[in-house]
């Protein structure tokens, strides 16, 4: 009787076990790949501001420029705590727009600082690109060199984030709420530009000499990408968007490619049914998507050498989720990943690496951490 008993209870836990792994979600995630000979990443808060601190990007080891979506812009020493604000554009700070993207660049022994922000332009909001000249904590030169042209007026998928590589500026471009003009290439909604230092389209660009094109669009089909950064191996174009209910995107960013948004997509309308199919001839897929949704607003491939483990992995800094998740690569094929800084329970911005291999990301609360062993 004993012997029957304790087989009914085996055999009970067993289904229970199988039926639990069908519910869970097919994901790749290790909790935590730190060994016993290993100590776990911590967090520590360096900077406090108010407001979301929405991009960032290092002058120095211990110098930082921070943008506020509100549109405050600031100087920031880590070491002495010395803050100073700076000018910054004028912008339309509504919904999920305002300042956006922060960017320092030297290029003709100078340092230029590039804004991506939201602006009031010909009665609509649209995302704009100004460039500055920075030096000894001022600006000077300030101008809108780009302006995208949009359809739409709503208040969300602006972007934006920039990429600075081989002399050229990438832009990523939200749909804007008219999902269907990211199949357009008339206009900029969903798509990824591929622009000078001055603002001006690369020439190189698919669509320079496309009747009724727009020569600034490198790739198109995007919802709203707001992460962009190069494998520093490979030298490939990486970018994240969100999906609607769902269908977060890793995409491998190649020139004249379509990434299918809203004709194809793993998300699903918020209200529940589908939108369209997850496949088609001539789309791309994602290199990775994620359902339930992360919300990824930030990347960046990990270059430094403070934590060796990491050296080449991609890091994302996800709002919904409130973690910065580890993207472990090979062969444009997501092998592994970890969710980091769950129990801070912040919704997690943008993520970056300063000048001496550390790595740095920001919140919504305005908080600057930096990440320790």
């Amino acid at each position: 009787m004993k012997k029957l008993v304790a087989f009914m209870v085996f055999a009970l836990l067993s289904v229970g076990v199988a039926a639990s792994e069908a519910k869970a979600p097919m994901l790749n995630t290790v909790a935590s790949p730190t060994t016993h000979a290993e100590a776990k990443p911590v967090a520590q808060v360096v900077a406090q501001f108010d407001g979301v601190l929405w991009g960032f990007d290092f002058i120095s080891d211990s110098e930082v420029l921070v943008g506020l979506r509100s549109g405050e812009f600031y100087y920031y020493n880590i070491k002495t705590k010395k803050k100073k604000p700076l000018k910054a554009p004028k912008v339309r700070s509504q919904g999920q727009g305002g300042l956006l993207d922060i960017l320092l660049v030297r290029a003709n022994d100078k340092k230029y600082i590039y804004y991506t922000f939201s602006e009031d332009y010909k009665d609509k909001i649209v995302t704009s690109l100004a460039r500055a000249e920075y030096e000894n904590k001022s600006i000077k030169n300030l101008k809108v060199i780009f302006r995208t042209n949009i359809k739409g007026s709503s208040a969300k998928h602006f972007g934006s984030r920039l990429l600075h590589k081989d002399k050229h500026l990438y832009m990523t471009v939200g749909d804007r709420g008219k999902r269907e003009l990211a199949q357009s290439l008339n206009y900029h909604n969903g798509s990824i530009l591929k622009l000078t230092l001055d603002g001006k389209p690369a020439k190189d660009n698919p669509y320079v000499k496309t009747k009724n094109a727009l020569p600034e669009i490198w790739s198109y089909g995007h919802r709203n990408p707001q992460g962009i950064d190069v494998d520093p191996v490979t030298q490939a174009i990486y970018s994240i968007e969100f999906g609607p209910r769902g269908g977060d995107e890793l995409n491998l960013i190649t020139k004249k490619s379509n990434y299918g948004w809203p004709i194809i997509t793993y998300g699903k309308e918020y209200w529940g049914p589908s939108i369209g199919g997850t496949h088609k001839k001539g789309m791309k897929q994602p290199v990775e998507q994620w359902t339930p949704s992360i919300s990824p607003s930030g990347m960046v491939f990990y270059r430094g050498n403070k934590i060796k483990a990491w050296a080449g992995n991609l890091f994302l800094a996800c709002l919904g989720a409130r973690q910065l998740r580890r993207v472990v690569l090979d062969n444009n094929k997501v092998i592994r990943q970890e969710k980091l800084f769950e129990g801070l329970n912040e919704r997690i911005r943008q993520v970056r690496q300063s000048l001496d291999g550390e790595l740095y990301f920001s919140t919504d609360s305005g908080k600057l951490y930096k990440v320790k062993r």
